[in-house]
């Protein structure tokens, strides 16, 4: 095994353990965190994270193959997938109702409902 063997080799270990250990914190925050808004945050950013430096550190490990371009082709539909999908999670707890909690003194405005408008989008522009 060359030097340049073993630096690749070395590089997708670090990128495989890192990405784990990212994985494993966003369990461990999915499991701990107080509410749902900062649960769907630690699960959605440490998805991303632990995605990326895995799929990075096996298309080191494999080489430039097959299986290289199989990974980052699932790579890129995670990639885009999972922010939709958190997206999409969070869209729906709001619209339901599930509001996040506000800081004393801090109070947002309610959204509108759609039955309380009457349809004209000029009357809400004045």
């Amino acid at each position: 095994m060359s030097l340049w063997d073993g630096a690749i080799n070395a590089l997708s270990w670090a990128f495989i353990l890192s990405g784990s250990v990212f994985a494993i914190i966003g369990a461990v925050g999915t499991l701990r965190f107080p509410d749902f808004w900062s649960r769907l945050h630690a699960a959605s950013i440490t998805d991303s994270a632990g995605v990326i430096l895995l799929l990075a550190g096996m298309c080191l490990h494999s080489g430039f193959t097959l299986v290289t371009v199989k990974l980052i082709i699932i790579g890129v539909f995670l990639f885009i997938t999972g922010p939709t999908s958190t997206h999409a999670v969070a869209n729906a707890a709001l619209v339901s109702g599930l509001r996040p909690k506000e800081a004393p003194g801090l109070v947002g405005a309610e959204p509108e409902s759609l039955a309380e408008s009457s349809g004209d989008p000029k009357e809400g522009a004045q």
